[in-house]
């Protein structure tokens, strides 16, 4: 596990319940938190370099740093032969070029690499994505994907904002993810970016999308909306039949003047076999985990995370451009 913060510790607590994994080492730059480490874990190796995991004959390595260290990291399990399958906390890299790069040194290497966007493993997500492709709603016209919190509502400055890089890499990366799994590849038409705390922040997006199939999409995202106290993610789809929302909760479908059909969460089998951190890290983890035990492909993979980075691409360049 390289890095020792919050996802690492989440990460780390489900994969120690699975009976065919044995987490071996941390890696953590901050002498502080390896010392605070070695307290709370003492029977578990932690060290300061990437390179120093060389020699420990390891299957596979989580990636949970900060998102502009996922490129030279990556790179060096890969190079210095750390270990062939590899799951990076999303986003996959800091830009596309980086992305293609590590798609390029995954291919190269062989074995599994996913890319942690979870929200593909949520229940609601996935009762949607299969009403979708079952053609429920009729031909596709519109969707809007959203992504909201109120994490720097009321802040003042983007020192603590700065840190994690801009809401469109950090919150919006998620609708975006979504938008592509549900309805594959989109060009972005027009993009817009605000400064909310300060000078140079990037804290809303407000981007349209279109695919080659005529289908129009708006994605928005903030990390200053209120009345969000967690983060929400979510997408509403109109189609010739009918209407689907979906968000963490709940799907909702409405078709014509009947009532409309509404699944919660509950209602759809949110089972796993054990309960740390929440249902979709613990299925997501387990997917990641099967398929490096069955030798067979991942997803999201990283080539398939790599399309995220190519819209943010996109947004960021159309942004520059219109100011």
């Amino acid at each position: 596990m390289i890095g020792l913060g919050k996802m690492a510790l989440l990460h780390a607590s489900i994969l120690s319940a699975l009976d065919s994994v044995e987490l071996v080492s941390f890696c953590e730059i901050s002498s502080l938190v390896r010392r605070f480490g070695k307290k709370i874990m003492p029977r578990i190796a932690i060290v300061a370099g990437v390179h120093e995991l060389a020699d420990m004959g390891l299957d596979a390595v989580y990636v949970t740093t900060p998102p502009r260290s996922h490129f030279p990291i990556v790179r060096e399990v890969y190079t210095a032969g750390i270990a062939r399958h590899v799951f990076v906390e999303k986003p996959l890299a800091s830009s596309y070029s980086e992305a293609e790069e590590l798609c390029a040194l995954a291919e190269k290497h062989g074995g599994v690499n996913m890319v942690g966007y979870d929200r593909r493993f949520s229940v609601t997500f996935g009762k949607a994505k299969r009403i979708l492709d079952e053609g429920t709603i009729g031909q596709l016209s519109s969707f809007e994907a959203y992504a909201y919190s109120s994490d720097f509502l009321g802040s003042k400055g983007r020192s603590k904002a700065s840190t994690r890089g801009g809401v469109v890499s950090d919150l919006a990366c998620h609708a975006v993810d979504i938008a592509l799994w549900f309805f594959g590849r989109l060009e972005v038409r027009s993009a817009k970016v605000e400064s909310l705390l300060g000078e140079g922040s990037q804290d809303a997006v407000d981007f349209q999308v279109a695919s080659s199939a005529r289908l129009e999409g708006w994605i928005r995202s903030s990390w200053c909306k209120e009345g969000y106290r967690m983060p929400e993610i979510g997408v509403i789809v109109k189609g010739s039949a009918g209407t689907m929302k979906v968000d963490e909760d709940k799907v909702e479908v409405s078709l014509g003047k009947d009532a409309p059909l509404l699944w919660h969460r509950h209602d759809l089998s949110d089972d796993v076999p054990f309960f740390i951190g929440g249902t979709d890290y613990v299925r997501e983890d387990g997917s990641f985990i099967r398929s490096v035990l069955e030798g067979s492909p991942a997803e999201p993979s990283f080539s398939t995370a790599s399309r995220v980075e190519e819209i943010i691409e996109q947004v960021k360049r159309m942004s520059s451009a219109s100011k």
